[in-house]
């Protein structure tokens, strides 16, 4: 077993070492569907890369963040440095961090604050328990709340009045890539829709 200081699951923040926890399966399994859905659209209309979990981003404070999902647009590809090695050092288009019971509360404060400040176009943070997806979007180099997208269940939507229910959004546009959507569904979902 490799003691942690010999394995490179640590992130830098505000100039301090901190231990990456590993994922859960169902961390793991909403990291794969967005690489698999945004992704798999980027690559097939050549827009850019995405990469996910362990993945070194060397953000231009300093900061060494690995968010849960990297999306980096064909424009700004010039980023990676070394993919042998996982490292990208500038500001990807756009980033995810799913919430865990260790790393909510940095992931909703200063990862926020960071991915903010060093101009990080959309960040989404995606709650597991809850299956929401909050999308910030930068404007005027300030995150705004974009919206708030829940994944209700059939009996929740059909419990809806039908005036609540008309306003229920069931696809998550992609800012960055000119507002392709993904089914909320298919966000938290084991298979797809």
């Amino acid at each position: 077993m490799l003691d942690h200081d010999l394995r490179d699951d640590y992130e830098i923040i505000e100039e301090e070492k901190i231990m990456a926890p590993s994922p859960n399966w169902g961390h793991v399994n909403v990291t794969a569907n967005l690489i698999t859905l945004i992704g798999g659209y980027a690559r097939i209309n050549k827009l850019g890369v995405v990469t996910g979990d362990n993945f070194d981003v060397h953000l231009p404070d300093g900061s060494l963040l690995k968010p849960d999902f990297t999306f980096v647009s064909a424009a700004n590809e010039k980023l990676f440095v070394d993919q042998k090695q996982n490292t990208l050092h500038g500001v990807p288009d756009m980033v995810a961090e799913i919430f865990s019971r260790s790393t909510m509360k940095r992931d909703v404060g200063i990862k926020k604050d960071i991915y903010e400040r060093n101009g990080v176009k959309e960040y989404w943070m995606i709650d597991p328990w809850r299956e929401s997806v909050s999308v910030y979007l930068l404007r005027d180099g300030k995150f705004f709340l974009d919206e708030i997208y829940f994944n209700y269940t059939d009996d929740e939507l059909n419990e809806l009045p039908d005036d609540e229910r008309a306003e229920v959004k069931m696809e998550v546009p992609v800012a960055v890539l000119g507002g392709f959507k993904i089914k909320i569904r298919n966000v938290f979902g084991w298979y797809f829709e």
